[in-house]
C-alpha cells in the first residue's frame, strides 16, 4: 500500500471503531434519556440497551470464526447502514415494540461491523499500535458526543439521541465503502496463519476482557443516573462527562507510547484491580468531588487495560480470529451489564452495583492473570 492509501486505511478504521464502540461512550445518556424521557424504569433501560449488545454479540460470534474468509469492506459498510437505518426508525417511532425491534437490529450491525474492523486491526503488522490509534480516535469522539449529546437530551428527548446514533453510523458506512483496507493490508504472518484451535490462555484472556466489560458497563449504565439521584445536578454533571471525554483521549496515547516499555501481562494484571476500585467509588461516593475524579477515570482505565490486552491477544493468537470477537467480548459484558445493574439499583441500590463491581473485577483480574503468563512473541517494530 501506499503511505497515502495507508493513511486513508486507518481513518475508515477509526470511523469505524467510534461507530461500533458507541456504547462505551453514551451509555451513560443512552439509559438516563430511556428513564427521563421515554418513563422506563432502570431496569427495562437496562434491557432495551441490553437488546442492542446482545445483537452485537450474536452478529460477532457467528462472524468471527469465518474471518479469513470473508471481504471486510464488503461486510463493514453494509453492516453500518443496516446499524443507521434501524436507530433512524427509532428516531421516528419511539413505541416500546418499535425500540424493541430497533434496538436488536442495530445490535446486528455494529456488532458485525466492529468484528470485521477489529478483526482487520488484529491481523495488522501492528495491531497494538494500530489499536491505539483507533482508541485516540475514540477518545476525541467521546469529547464531541458527549460535549453535546446530554445538553441536546435534555431539550430535545430521545429521538435526538437516536438521530445522533443514525448520523454516526451512516458516516460509518460510509467510510467503510469508501476506504476500508482489504488483505493486502495485513502481515505476511497473519493471512498464513492457520485456523487451529484457540489455546487455553486465548480463552482466558478472553473471559478477562468479558468480565471487564461487565464491570465497565454495570456501572457507567448508571453513572449520570447516580450523579443525578445524589443532587449534583444537570450542569455539574455535564461538565464532568466533557471532562471525562478529554481524560479518554490520553489513555490510547499513552498505551501506544508504552507498548514497548511496560509488559502487557503486568497491565492486563493491574488494570482490572484499578478499574473495580474506581468504579465502587462512582456508585458509592456521596460527595462530589470523589464521584467526580472517579467518573472521569473510570473509562480511561478499560480503553489503557485493554489496548495491552489487545496486543497480547494478537500475540497469542495470529490468525486474528480471537480478535475479531472483540465485539462479543466486550458486548457480552456489557450486555448483562445494563440488565443487571438496573436490576440491583431498582431492589437494592446504587451502592449494590458497587459491591458487584468488586467481585466482577477480581474475577477478570484472575484471568488475565492466568493468560498472561504465556510468553508472547514480540515482532519487529519496524
Amino acid at each position: 500500500m501506499t503511505a497515502r492509501a495507508s493513511r486513508g486505511h486507518v481513518a475508515a478504521l477509526m470511523v469505524a471503531h467510534c461507530a461500533g464502540m458507541i456504547d462505551l461512550v453514551a451509555l451513560p445518556v443512552w439509559v438516563g434519556a430511556l428513564v427521563q424521557h421515554q418513563q422506563l424504569d432502570p431496569q427495562q433501560a437496562g434491557m432495551l440497551v441490553s437488546l442492542f449488545l446482545i445483537g452485537a454479540v450474536v452478529a460477532s460470534v457467528g462472524l468471527a470464526p469465518r474471518l479469513q474468509r470473508l471481504r471486510p469492506r464488503t461486510v463493514a459498510a453494509p453492516a453500518y447502514a443496516l446499524a443507521a437505518a434501524a436507530f433512524g426508525l427509532m428516531a421516528s417511532v419511539l413505541t416500546m415494540p418499535a425500540m424493541v425491534i430497533g434496538h436488536a437490529i442495530a445490535g446486528l450491525g455494529v456488532g458485525a461491523g466492529l468484528s470485521i474492523t477489529h478483526g482487520t486491526i488484529a491481523r495488522s503488522e501492528r495491531p497494538h499500535r494500530l489499536f491505539a490509534l483507533v482508541g485516540i480516535a475514540l477518545g476525541v469522539f467521546a469529547v464531541v458526543f458527549l460535549g453535546g449529546s446530554a445538553q441536546l437530551v435534555a431539550r430535545l428527548g430521545t429521538a435526538s439521541l437516536f438521530t445522533a446514533f443514525a448520523v454516526v453510523m451512516a458516516l460509518a458506512a460510509l467510510a467503510c465503502g469508501l476506504g476500508f483496507p482489504t488483505a493486502a493490508g495485513e502481515s505476511q504472518e497473519r493471512r498464513a496463519a492457520p485456523a487451529s484451535r484457540l489455546s487455553s490462555t486465548v480463552w482466558l484472556g478472553i473471559a478477562g476482557i468479558c468480565a471487564m466489560s461487565l464491570a465497565q458497563a454495570m456501572t457507567f449504565s448508571f453513572a449520570e443516573r447516580v450523579g443525578q439521584h445524589r443532587g449534583f445536578g444537570l450542569d455539574a454533571i455535564t461538565g464532568v462527562l466533557i471532562a471525562l471525554g478529554l481524560v479518554n483521549l490520553t489513555p490510547a496515547a499513552l498505551a501506544a507510547l508504552l507498548e514497548r516499555r511496560l509488559p502487557a501481562r503486568q497491565v492486563v494484571r493491574i488494570g482490572p484491580v484499578v478499574q473495580a476500585l474506581v468504579g465502587f467509588t462512582v456508585m458509592t461516593a456521596s460527595g462530589f468531588a470523589p464521584w467526580a475524579v472517579a467518573m472521569c477515570l473510570f473509562s480511561a482505565v478499560m480503553i489503557f487495560t485493554h489496548t495491552f490486552a489487545f496486543g497480547m491477544l494478537a500475540g497469542l493468537d495470529p490468525s486474528g480470529r480471537a480478535l475479531a470477537a472483540t465485539p462479543a467480548m466486550l458486548m457480552t459484558g456489557s450486555a448483562l451489564g445494563p440488565v443487571i445493574g438496573g436490576t440491583l439499583v431498582k431492589f437494592h441500590g446504587y451502592e449494590a452495583v458497587g459491591l458487584a463491581m468488586l467481585v466482577v473485577g477480581g474475577v477478570a483480574a484472575i484471568c488475565l492473570h492466568l493468560a498472561g503468563r504465556t510468553p508472547i512473541a514480540t515482532r519487529s517494530l519496524a
